[in-house]
């Protein structure tokens, strides 16, 4: 174990969770009416409704992965009679499918993005470099993935980067762990602890907005403009009908 291990594996996260924590603090107090994905599906929709539920829906599947592997111990899995060899294979399954579909549907929105001019337009530094990071982070974890079908104890991250992330949480972070896990799992790492730098100025930071206030606020009353029902109780007495409009124009 070296400095650079304790820099990377004991003091990097620290200051990462410390930048996303006031990052995502200060963009909601002076960027609150920017807190948005400036949705583009005005400008073009066909590919869109490809691209975005692929790279959605398998982001939500890698993610469910890696609460797994990550949080849940080897040791709880093999008390409830799940080998190693069965976790391998579905996690292998599952996750080979939802990091290529998650590839596959940012490939999608990226070239869409690229060729539909007003989006082009629109993308700026910051999109480009979550793209980048996005895709970066996407292929290492399909690297990672990848590696594991050759079995061995070196690619048992269970073993070594699991035990380092769940150290994390009651601050003594186990850097020996970490530092035995093998070059892909570090790079791997390395770039999601970038990505989740640079998630608090991005459009990602719409991933920490839940919409609850739809579930609380009153009706909408909707009216029509043509002739039909009367929507308010008639008054009394003569009323115009051929009025001149009293908005602005």
């Amino acid at each position: 174990m070296t400095v650079l291990d304790i820099l990377l594996w004991g003091v990097l996260p620290y200051v990462v969770l410390a930048v996303v924590v006031t990052g995502t603090l200060w963009r909601y107090r002076y960027d609150r009416f920017g807190w948005t994905t400036r949705s583009s599906e005005l400008h073009e929709s066909r590919l869109l409704r490809i691209g975005s539920p692929l790279f959605h829906f398998g982001l939500l599947v890698v993610i469910i992965g890696h609460v797994i592997g990550l949080l849940i111990p080897k040791s709880w899995t093999d008390a409830v009679g799940l080998s190693q060899e069965a976790y391998h294979v579905q996690a292998l399954a599952l996750g080979t499918v939802a990091g290529a579909c998650t590839l596959v549907g940012i490939a999608i929105l990226i070239y869409r993005r690229r060729t539909t001019g007003p989006v082009f337009a629109a993308t700026t530094r910051n999109d480009k470099l979550m793209y980048v990071g996005l895709v970066a982070a996407i292929v290492a974890g399909l690297v990672t993935t990848l590696l594991g079908a050759s079995g061995g104890e070196e690619h048992n991250y269970r073993l070594t980067v699991s035990v380092w992330f769940r150290s994390l949480f009651v601050l003594q972070p186990d850097v020996a762990a970490m530092s035995q896990a093998g070059l892909a799992f570090h790079v791997h790492v390395l770039i999601a602890l970038a990505l989740f730098a640079l998630w608090p100025f991005t459009r990602l930071v719409h991933a920490f907005t839940a919409p609850l206030g739809y579930l609380f606020r009153p009706y909408i009353v909707y009216r029509s403009r043509s002739g039909g029902p009367a929507t308010r109780a008639p008054r009394r007495g003569w009323e115009r009908v051929d009025a001149p409009p009293t908005g602005r124009r």
